[in-house]
């Protein structure tokens, strides 16, 4: 259960995070298979795992990880690619948060929190790749 503070991240980051996580996947699994049309389909469906991981709904998260994981494995891209692009996603969500929260020490600490919290749920399946 997140905490308070971790909770309006989360909220926070379902309400402007979506457009900039897309951008990292489609960018991410252009990189790994090199068909637009088939790394925009990837992006999406991986967007809807992030989309559930943020929601806090892990029933979800575990469906949708699992067709993401049955179309990688049908394109033959390996799972540690996966965990390569989440990664991606995390940096750039924590670099946005330094940049853009480092005048307000409050809304820094709820989106560090909830960055954490994120980083916890995804550690198992990181584990698994």
């Amino acid at each position: 259960m997140p905490t308070i503070d971790a909770a309006e991240g989360l909220s926070g980051l379902l309400q402007w995070s979506e457009p900039l996580i897309f951008d990292r996947l489609f960018d991410g699994y252009r990189a790994i298979v090199g068909d637009l049309v088939l790394a925009r389909s990837l992006a999406r469906q991986h967007g809807r795992v992030w989309r559930a991981l943020i929601r806090g709904d892990l029933i979800e998260f575990e469906v949708q990880r699992g067709v993401l994981t049955a179309s990688l494995d049908h394109c033959g891209v390996h799972l540690d690619r996966l965990a390569d692009v989440d990664a991606d996603i995390m940096s750039e969500l924590l670099e946005v948060v330094m940049t853009r929260y480092q005048h307000s020490r409050r809304m820094a600490k709820v989106y560090h929190l909830a960055l954490i919290e994120l980083a916890g749920r995804l550690a198992p399946t990181r584990a698994a790749a």
